[in-house]
C-alpha cells in the first residue's frame, strides 16, 4: 500500500520521501515503482520524460528525522493500534506543528489512533484501496478532534492525484467495508441454509443482478485470511449487530487453510491460478410440458405472461389452475411453501420464479421449489424456462430468492449508513461503485428495482425468519416512497 501511495503522489508532481523500518525495503520499493513506470512507458500510458520526472520526485530515506521537511506523512504500517500509535507519536515529535499526519487504516478507529497525539486536530484517516494506482477511491476520515479544514485539504490533494475522495465518519468499516457486508454475509447465510451451492449463488448474482464477480469468487480473490477477520471485526465493533453476523463456513475454511486463490484452494479449486467451476446441471429432457397458471399475486405478472408467451407455453387464465398445470408464483421475500399455503395452492405443483429484476435485464432465470414440489413439475418448469437458451438455476425453498435477499440486505445496510450519517447518499453510491465494483450504488440499486419492493422483501423475510437482521432501516422506510439516491441533503 505504501509504495502504491508513493507512486501516485509522485505521478501527481509531489516530492515523496519513502521510509520503511525494514532495511533496504524503501530502496526496493523505489525500484519497484520505477519498474511500474517503465511498464507504463512501454504501453504508451506515460512518456519517457514523464517517467524520468516522476523518478526524480521519489527518494528513499533511512530515519524519521529525515521526514521533518514533509507537509504530510501517510502512515501505512501493520494494522495494530499499539504499533501505529507508537509510530505516530514519534512522527509528531519530528514534524512541524502545521504538518499533517494521516493513516491508511482500513479497520482501526481514527479517533483512537489520535488519542496518542498532542495535535489530534492535524490527524485524519486517508484510506486508499489496493492496488492504489488503479482503485480510484480514497476515504477521507476525520477523528472527533480533526480540524475540518484538514479534511478539505486532504480531499483536494486526492483530487490532484487523479482519484475521487469521499468523506466518511469515523465508524467501523468507514463506508466501503461497512457497505460491503451485505454481499458476502447474506450469500454465506444462503449457502449455510442449503438453498444453493457456492457456484450457483455466484452465477445468479452475476447473471441476474449484474455483479462483475460473485461473493465466493470475491472472497477467494481477496483471501479469507483478510475477509473473515473483517467480518468479525465489524460484527464485534457494532456490538454483535445481527445483520453483520459472520459465518461458521468462513471460520472453518480459515482453520483449514483454504484461503482462496493464494493457497490454490478456497471455495473453488485453482489450476494455473484459474478457478475451476463445476458444470451446471443440464436442462432436463422432458416428454411434454403442462400448461402454466400464474398466481394473481405474482410480482411483475404482465412480464411473466409475456415471457411465457415468448417461450411458447400454454397459459391458463382461469380463476384457479387445472388439475395438471404448473402453478407459478413470484413472491417478494416469502418462501414458496408459505405462498402455496396462504393462496391455497397445490404445493406439489407450485414452483416460484424470481421477478425482482425485470425479465429483459437478466441473463438467468431463477426458479425455487418447495419441499413437496413434484420432480416432474420441477423438470418441466426448468425445461420450459430454458427454451430460448437463457440460463436457468433451480434452488431450494427459502425466505426470498438469492438476488432478493442479497440486494435487499445491501440496500438496507446502505440505508442504515445514511441513517447514521456516516456519509452522504451521493458519496455512498460513489464509494461502493468505485471501491467494490458493484454495477450500481446500493441506493441506485434500490431505486432501479423499487424501494417498495425492497421493503416488501425485508418485511416478509423478517416475518419468515423472525430475525432482526432483516429489520428495515428507518431511513429506508422514510425514503422508500420518494426514492433513495436523491442528491440533496435532508433539511
Amino acid at each position: 500500500m505504501g509504495r502504491g501511495i508513493a507512486q501516485l503522489l509522485a505521478q501527481s508532481g509531489v516530492r515523496v520521501l519513502l521510509l520503511d523500518a525494514q532495511p533496504g525495503a524503501a530502496h526496493a520499493a523505489c525500484q519497484s515503482i520505477a519498474l511500474q513506470w517503465q511498464r507504463m512507458v512501454d504501453k504508451g500510458r506515460l512518456d519517457a520524460d514523464q517517467s524520468a520526472r516522476c523518478a526524480g520526485l521519489i527518494q528513499p530515506v533511512h530515519t524519521l528525522a529525515q521526514l521533518a521537511v514533509c507537509d504530510l506523512v501517510v502512515e501505512a504500517i501493520v494494522e495494530r493500534l499499539d504499533a501505529k500509535q507508537a509510530l505516530l507519536r514519534e512522527l509528531e515529535g519530528v514534524l512541524r506543528p502545521d504538518a499533517a499526519l494521516a493513516t491508511n487504516t482500513s479497520s482501526l478507529s481514527v479517533t483512537a489512533l489520535a488519542a496518542a497525539l498532542q495535535r489530534p486536530q492535524r490527524f485524519a484517516g486517508l484510506h486508499f484501496f489496493n492496488p492504489v494506482p488503479v482503485m480510484k477511491l480514497v476515504e477521507v476520515v476525520p477523528g472527533l478532534r480533526t480540524d475540518p479544514a484538514l479534511c478539505t485539504a486532504l480531499a483536494e490533494q486526492v483530487r490532484a492525484m487523479g482519484h475521487t475522495p469521499v468523506l466518511a465518519q469515523d465508524t467501523p468499516g468507514f463506508i466501503v467495508n461497512h457497505a460491503g457486508r451485505g454481499f458476502t454475509t447474506e450469500a454465506l447465510r444462503i449457502v449455510g441454509e442449503g438453498v444453493a451451492d457456492f457456484a450457483t449463488v455466484d452465477r445468479i448474482l452475476r447473471d441476474q443482478a449484474g455483479f462483475k464477480i460473485g461473493p465466493f469468487e470475491l472472497m477467494d480473490l481477496t483471501g479469507l485470511d483478510v475477509s473473515h477477520p473483517v467480518m468479525e471485526s465489524i460484527y464485534h465493533q457494532y456490538h454483535e449487530e445481527p445483520r453483520y453476523r459472520p459465518s461458521v463456513i468462513t471460520a472453518q475454511r480459515v482453520a483449514a487453510g483454504l484461503l482462496g486463490r493464494k493457497t490454490g484452494e478456497g471455495f473453488y479449486g485453482y489450476l494455473d491460478n484459474v478457478a475451476q467451476f463445476p458444470h451446471e446441471p443440464p436442462v432436463p429432457d422432458v416428454a411434454g410440458i403442462p400448461p402454466v397458471w400464474v398466481s394473481p399475486r405474482a410480482a411483475r405478472r404482465p412480464e411473466i405472461y409475456q415471457m411465457l408467451k415468448t417461450l411458447g407455453a400454454t397459459i391458463e387464465t382461469g380463476a384457479a389452475p387445472s388439475s395438471n398445470a404448473i402453478i407459478l408464483v413470484a413472491p417478494l421475500g416469502f418462501d414458496i411453501t408459505t405462498v402455496a399455503v396462504v393462496e391455497r395452492l397445490d404445493p406439489a405443483r407450485t414452483i416460484g420464479i424470481d421477478m425482482l429484476v425485470e425479465e429483459t435485464a437478466t441473463r438467468r432465470r431463477v426458479l425455487a421449489t418447495n419441499p413437496v414440489t413434484r420432480i416432474d413439475i420441477r423438470d418441466a418448469a426448468h425445461a420450459l424456462m430454458a427454451r430460448d437458451g437463457k440460463a436457468v438455476s433451480v434452488i431450494r425453498d427459502s425466505g426470498g430468492f438469492v438476488t432478493q435477499r442479497v440486494v435487499a440486505t445491501i440496500v438496507n445496510i446502505a440505508s442504515d449508513i445514511c441513517q447514521q450519517r456516516i456519509c452522504t447518499p451521493h458519496d455512498l453510491d460513489i464509494a461502493v461503485v468505485l471501491g467494490l465494483g458493484y454495477p450500481l450504488g446500493p441506493l441506485a440499486m434500490g431505486d432501479r428495482w423499487g424501494p417498495t419492493n425492497v421493503l416488501e422483501v425485508l418485511f416478509n423475510m423478517q416475518t419468515v425468519y423472525g430475525d432482526s437482521r432483516y429489520r428495515p432501516s428507518p431511513w429506508l422506510r422514510r425514503r422508500g416512497a420518494i426514492g433513495l439516491s436523491l442528491q440533496h441533503e435532508e433539511a
